[in-house]
């Protein structure tokens, strides 16, 4: 991997980055963002809101705009709405002012990663892959750890309106190396817009996160909720059909043919969830039941951080040496395991155990999201590669938004149910894993062999759909 695959690498790792911390970082400044603009702290949910459902109906179309403005005239163009997004949030004086500036940093955010993904995944060679998908997942992995300790931190000592203006400097040196680094990757003949299939996308995946959103918040409204889940429903029913006749559809579905594809798409997307949930509920765990404070359960959770980063430099190597499908079965299993562990600790644990079992639990974290972020496109054909990023990158925001909702979800059926309810919620998480388990237990043994340089040709990929 030459030194410009790397910084273009890095480049999309950034703007992943900057991405999920500001889908994160507001929830807790809330109360000073609150404070300032004159509402009540439930209230800003909405600006959270706003920005989880921009992203949710315009990454569809980003694999179209790729392919007919190019990789580098999107992907700027994208980091300069966000950056200029975030000095409007910066300076909103009004609610309704802060959730207009968040569509916008939404509609950049939803185009930048997947554009600048795809980019990478086009321009790599399979046996770089692995090397540079690494770089892509370290985002995933820190930055919903650290986002909930920066807001807090910047809108308690300094200003909630830090949070967004540290975007601005990293914007800008994006936008210098992007001009300098990234290719402009896109199609010879670009295909027709799939108007029909965008709108019914857009239209189900809206609904879907709203739907979601009303019960992960702190006043979950459920009729609602199972109001949005019908038009949901329906629209990605009838996207579901109309993408399977239409002659040039927006994605394509008949990729899920590609046995590694689909075990990234449903077990990947399972295993998403259920881990995406675990930063999520334990600083609730330890302030409700164990009666810590912010600050230490906060600090107790950055060992799901360190074990994620401790394991990075051995990840691939361990690939190399026991292949994909192994290392991939044994995350899932020892993540179940984990979180299993995690539904026993209590406040009368020993911290050293209590530590040790998040950082396992981060170990395993990261090694997963590597392994499902390397498999995915292995065995894609070049030219339905566009199709098969956008595709995965809606099923993978999908996945994490459903992995708190159903984190609180779980929880509040514990309380309803049991005296224990972050127990049912975690026992719960690690049975879900089932499914991603079967997934990697099918695949073949050779599996992503060529990626990780244990093999010197790519199988077959299975023939398209017809």
């Amino acid at each position: 991997m030459d030194g410009k695959a790397r910084g273009v690498a890095l480049l999309v790792a950034g703007a992943f980055f900057m991405e999920i911390l500001d889908a994160t970082v507001i929830a807790p400044a809330a109360p000073h963002i609150a404070a300032d603009l004159g509402v009540e702290p439930v209230s800003v949910n909405v600006a959270i809101t706003a920005y989880l459902l921009t992203l949710a109906v315009l990454i569809p179309i980003s694999g179209w705009l790729t392919d007919r403005y190019g990789a580098r005239r999107v992907f700027t163009a994208a980091l300069t709405v966000f950056t200029l997004a975030s000095v409007g949030c910066a300076v909103a004086v009004t609610l309704p002012m802060l959730v207009g500036t968040r569509v916008l940093q939404g509609a950049g955010g939803a185009l930048m990663v997947p554009v600048g993904r795809l980019v990478v995944i086009r321009t790599t060679a399979k046996t770089d892959l692995v090397r540079a998908i690494a770089y892509l997942t370290w985002p995933a992995l820190a930055a919903p750890l650290i986002a909930p300790a920066l807001g807090g931190v910047l809108s308690t000592y300094a200003s909630w309106r830090w949070i967004f203006l540290i975007n601005v400097p990293l914007g800008l040196a994006a936008l210098v190396l992007a001009h300098r680094l990234l290719p402009d990757v896109r199609a010879d003949r670009p295909r027709p817009l799939d108007r029909r299939g965008f709108l019914l996308i857009a239209l189900g995946t809206a609904a879907l996160v709203a739907a979601l959103e009303t019960v992960a918040g702190p006043d979950p409204r459920w009729p609602l909720a199972v109001t949005l889940l019908v038009p949901a429903a329906a629209a990605l029913g009838a996207a579901t059909a109309h993408l399977r006749r239409a002659t040039h559809p927006l994605v394509d579905l008949s990729i899920f043919h590609v046995r590694t594809y689909r075990a990234t798409a449903l077990g990947g997307s399972t295993f998403r969830a259920a881990i995406t949930a675990i930063p999520f509920l334990l600083p609730l765990l330890f302030q409700l039941s164990f009666g810590w404070t912010a600050a230490q359960a906060g600090l107790v959770v950055i060992a799901l951080f360190l074990g994620n980063i401790g394991i990075k430099p051995v990840t691939t190597p361990l690939m190399r040496r026991l292949g994909i499908r192994t290392v991939m079965l044994g995350s899932v299993l020892a993540s179940a395991a984990c979180l299993a562990g995690i539904a026993f600790l209590t406040a009368a644990t020993p911290l050293l155990v209590t530590l040790t079992v998040l950082l396992l639990s981060g170990v395993f974290r990261s090694t997963g999201f590597t392994i499902y972020n390397t498999i995915a496109f292995a065995d894609v054909p070049p030219a339905r590669m566009t199709s098969a990023n956008t595709l995965m990158s809606t099923i993978q925001e999908l996945g994490a938004g459903l992995g708190v909702a159903l984190g609180a979800l779980l929880v509040r059926l514990g309380e309803t149910f049991t005296g224990t309810p972050f127990r049912v919620a975690f026992l719960a998480l690690a049975a879900l894993l089932i499914l991603p388990a079967i997934e990697a237990f099918r695949l073949p043994t050779t599996a992503g062999n060529v990626i990780t340089g244990r093999t010197a040709q790519p199988p077959r990929p299975a023939p398209r759909a017809s």
